[in-house]
This record gives C-alpha cells, structure tokens and sequence, in this order.
C-alpha cells in the first residue's frame, strides 16, 4: 500500500556498442527509498520549520534546506504551506505557479549541494485551505505547476476538521500522479490547536474512522503536526486501531511572538530526542517537527532514532500536556479559606420566575462579599428585597441558623422558595411578601442585607399615585435605614449596596442621626440599564443638585455600587 500513486516511471531501453537491444531496470526515485525504509522499520526522519513565510528570500529558504538535509531528513518539505492564502501589496494573490516551480527547485538544489548519498525526497507542502470549494480548479493547475519539475509526494498540512468535502480534495490531488500525506492537528482530546487549545470534546472512534477511509481513497500516511509535542501521547496507538498507513508525527516547539518564534529553554536537542525516542515506542515510523524544531533537533533525534524499531506502546490517555508528556501531580483544586471550590465556583443553583429581576452586577457584588467573607455563620439573618434569593441562600448555605426573607413581588417570593429547595436550605429559609415602605420588623437580626438598586424618577412621568414620588431614587434606601435601629441586633451588622447616583452625604447624616455608621467594604462597576436610560434626564438633575454621580469612561454610562457595611456607632 505504501507508494500508491507514485508517479510511473518508464522503462527505459539502452543499446550495447554490439547492438544489442536489452531491457534496464527502473530509475529508483527517492520516494522508492523512503518505502524501502519503512519496509525495514528504519525510521524515516522529516524535517523541521523552513521559514516564517514565502516572502522569506530563496537565499535563506535554501540554506535552512541544507541544514536539514546535513541533519539527516529523508524528507525536505518546500516552503509553500500557505502558498494560496498569501496576497501581494495590492491584496491580489500571487501568481502562485511561478513560487511553487521556484520551491521544488530550491529543494532540489540543497539536495545536490550537499551531494546526498541517499535519495532525499521533495514534499510539496500545502496547507488544509486547499480542502475548499474555490480551490478545486487550483488542485487541477497544480498539474502543470509540477509539469517540469515535480515534487516526490504531496503533503497537506494544517487539517482539523474531516468535512465530506476532504475526500473529495483527497481524490482530486491524487489525480496528479503523485503520493498524497495528510497532517491533522488532533490529539486524544479532539480537535487541537497549535498551543494546545481543545475544541469541542473527544470524538470516540470519528476520527479513527475517518483514518479507515483515507487509506481506503490510497492516502500514502498519515501525520499528527502543529500541535503541541505533550498532546501527541496516546494517538499514534489510537489510530493504529484502525489503520496500517505508516503514521507519523512533526509537533511544534514554543510559541509565535513579536520577535519571531519562541522555544523554550527547556526544548533543546536532548529533550527532542528523548521525546521522539518516546513516539517511537508507541509506534511512530515517520518523525520530524514544525514550527521551532531546527536541524540540531532532527539531528539529535536522528541519532537517538539509529538501529530502533517501532514499538506498541499502548497509551490509552493523552499526557499531562507538558513538554514531552511526563505526567505530573495533578493540580490541587482552587479553594477557598473555608474549602469551598472557587473553580468551578459553589454558586448557587437559581432560576427565575415571572418578572423578577434576575440577579445585577450589584446583586454579584453583595453575593461576593457574603461567599468571601463567609457571613452569616450561626446568625439569625434577614435579606430585604429578596428577588431570585440569591443572598437568602448563600446566607444559609454560609450556614446561618435562620434566614427570612421579603419581598412585595410575589413571584419572587416564589422563587426564592423554590431556589431555597434546589439548594437544599429550605429548612432554614421562610419567606413572606412584604411592602418595605410599610414593613415594621417585630424582631431583631444579627445580619441585613438589602440590594436594593433604584433610579431617580421623573415626578411628572411616575405613575403611581398612592406611592411617594422617588424623585431622588433613595425612598426604598431611606426607610430601611429609618427602622435599622429596630431591626437590628445590638452587635449585628447591615450590608446595603448603594449606587453612586444617591448621594453619599444624605447617606453619612440619615445613619448618623439613628446612630449608625458606615464603612464601604467593596466597590464594583454597574452598567447602565434600560431604567438608567429611561430617567436620564432626572439622573442629571439629581446630579446637578448634589454630589450624586456616574461615571463616563470612553462616552459610555457606569455607576458605582459601593457595598455599605453598617453598625451602630459605639
């Protein structure tokens, strides 16, 4: 199956000086030598990054070939992976043709330079953008870009995704007479990235199947590139569950910056060769690298590589996603003081119900002081204006001996009752509907908290009569500060979040005067709403008439909620 779909060569007759007419063997191409190779488990070495682009000057694209070519490589690959996606200065594609001639040519001329004893193969390397609907007329010219001077195989590089369109691609570039290689970007984990990233989630045996059909359609091997080298662990045994093609592997080193790419100090020619010793026993018969692998590297790999034979080494899972795939401790989980997890985080479970307003950036920011600080431990608590519950909850789940909660809104008197008993802390909330403009506590707490975010409203737009007109935004605000002295214990302690458009001396004089104080404790950003933008004509009067204000950073709205720790003054 190796070497389907190599270009034939025709014998040849020579004539004797007797006259004689006899029949010769076959040239032998370098691609024949590659076969040769895998037939005696040799292992066939690839080689490395050739340059950052085709604008890249010949000068140095044929000197980095004849690095590679010293080092060792069976295999050269050209400098034409992202030959069709590059545009000259006015936005037009090149003529394409002409630097694929140009690339085969600068390949071959290493070769012969470093008169090669052993035959060198010229792979021409395109990138997965060929696997698309406008390219099938480009597969088709490529025909006589190779007419003169053609490559030894053809090398798709950069694949990810196995559409039903790739096999079509698969056929017509086998049309060309020439063998075909395709190098996917997957490791045990699905689809990858270059760094490593994962898309989606692992496929099963999609993947292994789709190998199956390419060597059904005559694909000559197959490779895993462009991926980190710790997530190649664990591949080359799961496609060997599926198919016989050679498989292969040519990872990346480091990373793209400013200046170019970057290798770590800790990728050097050892360490690569101790990695690719690694592929070898789980089966690797093609090896070399990508992006950050240098002839030191495929020459040290070439060394360590002498005399082996390709094992079957099982790795069921993937590394640990390191250089090299040496497993590790695994991480010790992010949490908190008291254990709780920070990641994924102990939030509660909440739904909605009706119109209740589903929790604001000033409800998160009320929520994260009461997880952080853990308050409500042993208390007896009270949360005004409950809404979805969320402060009623994580109160209880901070174990709090008893919570109630009020709201006027039925429906959210509702669901507070219900995301009590999704968190199981049903047995130490109550609730009950309550106007707080009415509500007179007949208890004491040892924790409030209220998030109780208002707009100041136009009086000549407000539409409910038998309620005091909210001209400055703070009528919710003011009451429950008015009857704090009776609602709470003598050593508890209110959390109120108040936005930045209430004033903050009207604030500082309404505690003072019932023998309060307070402390902000944290401050957090809050979006302008639809209620900011309906009202914002009164917002700027309110703003005008005292030291209420919002900010503006880059012409956009932001309030301030500043989270208010009250207590009675001593």
């Amino acid at each position: 199956m190796w070497g389907r779909g190599v270009v034939a060569v025709i014998d040849r007759m020579q004539v004797r000086p007797a006259g004689m007419l006899v029949e010769c063997s076959p040239a032998r191409s370098a691609y024949d030598e590659l076969r040769d190779a895998l037939a005696a488990q040799r292992c066939v070495m690839l080689d490395g990054a050739t340059a950052t682009g085709e604008a890249q000057a010949s000068s140095d694209v044929l000197a980095a070939h004849r690095r590679y070519v010293r080092a060792g490589c069976d295999v050269i690959t050209t400098n034409t992976r992202r030959l069709l996606s590059t545009l000259d200065d006015g936005g037009r594609p090149p003529h394409w043709m002409q630097s694929a001639r140009r690339s085969v040519r600068l390949a071959r001329q290493a070769i012969a330079k470093e008169r090669h004893e052993g035959g060198v193969a010229v792979a021409f390397s395109i990138d997965a953008d060929i696997d698309r609907p406008e390219e099938a007329e480009t597969i088709g010219l490529l025909s006589r870009a190779f007419a003169g001077e053609p490559p030894d195989l053809v090398l798709v590089e950069g694949l990810s995704v196995v559409r039903p369109s790739l096999y079509e691609t698969v056929t017509a570039l086998q049309a060309l007479g020439l063998p075909v290689w395709l190098s996917f970007r997957r490791c045990r984990h699905g689809l990858c990235g270059v760094y490593g990233q994962h898309w989606g989630r692992p496929e099963g045996d999609a993947f292994g199947r789709a190998a199956r059909r390419f060597e059904e359609l005559g694909v000559d091997a197959l490779l895993l590139g462009c991926i980190p080298p710790d997530h190649v662990d664990g591949m080359l045994s799961y496609l060997r569950d599926f198919t016989d093609l050679p498989l292969g592997v040519h990872p990346n080193l480091g990373h793209l910056t400013s200046n170019g790419w970057h290798v770590d100090d800790g990728a050097g020619s050892a360490e690569f060769a101790r990695m690719a010793l690694r592929w070898r026993e789980e089966g690797a018969q093609l090896i070399g690298g990508c992006c950050g692998v240098g002839s030191e590297q495929i020459g040290a790999a070439r060394a360590a590589l002498a005399g082996t034979r390709p094992g079957a080494l099982r790795r069921d899972e993937g590394g640990s996603h390191e250089l090299g795939g040496v497993r590790v401790t695994p991480a010790e989980p992010w949490v908190d003081a008291g254990g709780r997890s920070l990641y994924p985080l102990a939030f509660p479970d909440l739904v909605a119900r009706g119109d209740v307003f589903v929790p604001t950036q000033g409800s998160f920011l009320m929520w994260r002081h009461l997880f952080r600080e853990q308050v409500g431990r042993g208390r007896r608590c009270l949360d005004v204006g409950c809404g979805s519950g969320l402060q009623a909850i994580q109160l209880a789940l901070n174990g709090a001996e008893r919570v109630e909660a009020i709201d006027v809104d039925p429906d959210a008197t509702d669901a507070t009752l219900l995301n009590a008993f999704r968190n199981g802390v049903a047995d130490r909330v109550s609730v009950a509907g309550v106007d707080l403009l009415l509500w007179m506590p007949e208890t004491r707490y040892d924790v409030i908290v209220a998030s109780l975010f208002q707009t100041p409203v136009d009086p000549l737009a407000a539409v409910h009569a038998d309620r005091p007109v909210d001209y400055w935004g703070r009528n919710a605000v003011d009451h429950l500060i008015r009857i704090l002295p009776r609602a709470l214990a003598d050593d508890g302690v209110a959390y109120v979040l108040q936005v930045s458009l209430f004033s903050q001396e009207r604030t500082t004089d309404l505690l003072a005067r019932r023998g309060l104080q307070a402390r902000v404790v944290d401050v957090g950003f809050l979006p302008a709403n639809d209620h900011f933008r309906q009202n914002a004509e009164q917002i700027a009067r309110v703003e005008r008439m005292s030291d209420a204000h919002h900010l503006q950073p880059c012409g956009s709205d932001v309030m301030v909620g500043y989270l208010l720790e009250i207590t009675r003054r001593p």
